[in-house]
């Protein structure tokens, strides 16, 4: 059996899951996983507060259970991790949160790094998340673009605010890195640390990259 990634979009937006899977081409190469990008057709279409949260754990924990004899790790490609730790107890092959994995990049990047989230409402969610993890300390700020996630695709408004928010973390709240608080946001990684220049970390490529160490280190 071929090595499987797949990653799930818990949000129905089919166009987020695209600009996802696009911004992962680099981390396919020949012989390698295959990395599956999909959309949670019973989600909403954007994860946004604690009730779409709570709504998308079912269906992701089902797509987890269905899947599993054939993929050899999961990724949940939502900021607010939905479902992981039930995930993880419904899988017998490792299941990976963007959020975690995205903070444990930064950690690693510099010593104080920077959140730009979609909505002001969910900073509180951030924090409590943070809270839970021991890396409070860590982080310098978190900010909103005040865009839902089905606003994403609106290219000039969209970089010029995370622009304008990212300058802000970097030169006021002493940030020396950067994550991107929402995996529809994964198409402007490379212009946003272009217009910053500090790192910044697309948290889905940060979980992809861990799930592609681990299924090649099963393999020794």
């Amino acid at each position: 059996m071929t090595d499987r990634i797949l990653v799930i979009n818990p949000n129905s937006s089919a166009d987020v899951t695209d600009r996802m899977s696009a911004a992962l081409d680099g981390l396919r190469f020949a012989e390698g996983p295959v990395i599956d990008c999909m959309t949670l057709k019973e989600g909403p279409p954007g994860v946004e507060t604690d009730r779409h949260i709570a709504d998308v754990v079912a269906p992701i924990v089902a797509t987890v259970e269905r899947e599993q004899n054939r993929t050899n790790a999961f990724i949940i490609a939502c900021f607010s991790d939905p479902g992981l730790h039930a995930a993880k107890e419904a899988s017998w092959v490792p299941v990976y949160g963007i959020a975690q994995c995205g903070y444990a990049a930064a950690v690693a990047m510099g010593e104080r790094f920077g959140v730009i989230s979609i909505l002001s409402r969910s900073l509180p969610r951030h924090r409590r998340q943070l809270g839970g993890l021991g890396l409070l300390d860590k982080l310098a700020g978190d900010l909103a673009i005040d865009m839902g996630v089905t606003e994403l695709s609106q290219r000039d408004k969209v970089l010029n605010r995370m622009t304008a928010v990212g300058g802000k973390l970097k030169n006021e709240h002493g940030a020396d890195a950067i994550v991107m608080g929402c995996a529809g946001m994964a198409q402007y990684r490379s212009l946003l640390e272009q217009r910053l220049g500090i790192p910044v970390i697309d948290p889905t490529q940060a979980a992809t990259a861990v799930a592609l160490n681990a299924v090649q280190a099963a393999k020794h």
